[in-house]
């Protein structure tokens, strides 16, 4: 009896494994935003995808718009062309503009959106997140000395960054959480440790539950073997490589496009899955396929950490707690998998058979079915 649940559940997992990489496409990203000071107005510049707040998505609370009751409004907002999405989202703008909180010491203010104020990039991809720009701003009295910026939760995490000053402010707001006093003239950069400590979560969130081809690399590295010498093996070549090409990407001394990076991504999900179909032991040359594999991962990861930028007076300590934040994201993925079935049936005769060698052939096929979709669609 165990063992047909054993063999029920492997396919329920497969399932779901096949379902979410379907939605890949539709992952909640949070905006970047942009704040500049032109004598008396004081302007932003937002990079978002602006379907999911036009749908009335709780973005606070989805990590995933497929998963949303709005799922079907934001699909048809989607494929609108452009010029269609830009008059639906201008219509939406007074309503969205009351759920943005700007307060100049102390006051509130009304953000107005600037003329050409929204752009709708027409080039879009299908089934991707379009990003969309808004530009907007409010008056400043003369004696203006700081502000206070946030917006609805719903809206999600927005990065917001002040631009034209000395130690700008650089800030990730979270679900509606409102910003320290930020001050126009500048100085209010994060200290390293400020810096260290807020880009922590930054590198957690993008492995969980954001980072589903990183997760199902990490989960093929724990497939192979549950014992913890091959694991370790595995995980620290991996963790040395992605630090390395994170650190060097984020310095701006290497630079390789996505549209080459994220297949190879798909594809080392794809290699290491099938390999641990093959073998059932830690062989001479898989710590040097891992680390191999490891500098793509760290490109990928540099791509979300220039998205959110890095400040420059904290350059790294924010650097190193983005990556411990990821290495805590990664760690938490082998813990949960260990505990759901390696603590149980990793000693079992039938674990390989029954649970590692369909889990990777499951992993295999959404590599694959990635590696098609950056490449051709």
């Amino acid at each position: 009896m165990a063992f047909a649940l054993t063999k029920s559940s492997v396919l329920a997992a497969l399932f779901t494994f096949l379902s979410a990489s379907v939605s890949l496409s539709h992952e909640v990203l949070p905006a970047i935003a942009d704040m500049r000071q032109n004598e008396q107005v004081l302007s932003f510049e937002i990079r978002l995808s602006l379907e999911g707040i036009v749908a009335e998505i709780d973005l606070s609370n989805t990590f995933d718009t497929n998963d949303a009751p709005e799922a079907v409004r934001y699909d048809a907002l989607r494929a609108m062309h452009a010029a269609d999405f830009q008059t639906e989202a201008l219509q939406f703008w007074p309503h969205m503009a009351n759920k943005i909180y700007i307060a100049v010491d102390g006051v509130r203010v009304t953000p107005e959106l600037d003329e050409n104020g929204l752009i709708v990039p027409p080039d879009a991809i299908a089934d991707q997140p379009r990003e969309s720009t808004l530009r907007f701003s409010v008056q400043l009295p003369e004696s203006a000395q700081e502000i206070i910026f946030s917006w609805e939760p719903r809206f999600g995490g927005i990065v917001l960054r002040q631009q034209g000053v000395e130690a700008p402010y650089t800030g990730f707001l979270e679900n509606g959480a409102a910003s320290e006093s930020i001050a126009l003239a500048g100085g209010g950069a994060q200290s390293g440790w400020q810096a260290f400590v807020s880009y922590i979560p930054v590198g957690f969130d993008h492995i969980l539950p954001k980072g589903l081809d990183h997760i199902l690399f990490v989960l093929g590295l724990f497939f192979l073997s549950t014992r913890m010498r091959p694991l370790i093996w595995q995980v620290s070549a991996f963790t040395l490589a992605h630090t390395i090409t994170l650190a060097l990407a984020a310095l701006g001394w290497v630079k390789v496009p996505a549209s080459i990076v994220e297949p190879l991504i798909a594809a080392s999900i794809t290699f290491i899955a099938i390999e641990n179909i093959f073998t059932s032991g830690l062989s001479r040359t898989r710590p040097i396929v891992v680390f191999g594999f490891g500098l793509l991962h760290g490109l990928g990861f540099a791509s979300v950490l220039g998205a959110f930028g890095l400040p420059e007076n904290a350059f790294l300590p924010a650097l190193i707690g983005f990556n411990i934040g990821v290495e805590l994201g990664q760690l938490t993925v082998i813990a949960i998998a260990f505990a759901l079935v390696g603590y149980w049936f990793g000693s079992k005769n039938w674990y390989r058979p029954v649970i590692s060698i369909p889990a990777s052939i499951a992993i295999a096929m959404m590599g694959g079915w990635w590696v098609i979709e950056r490449t051709l669609l």
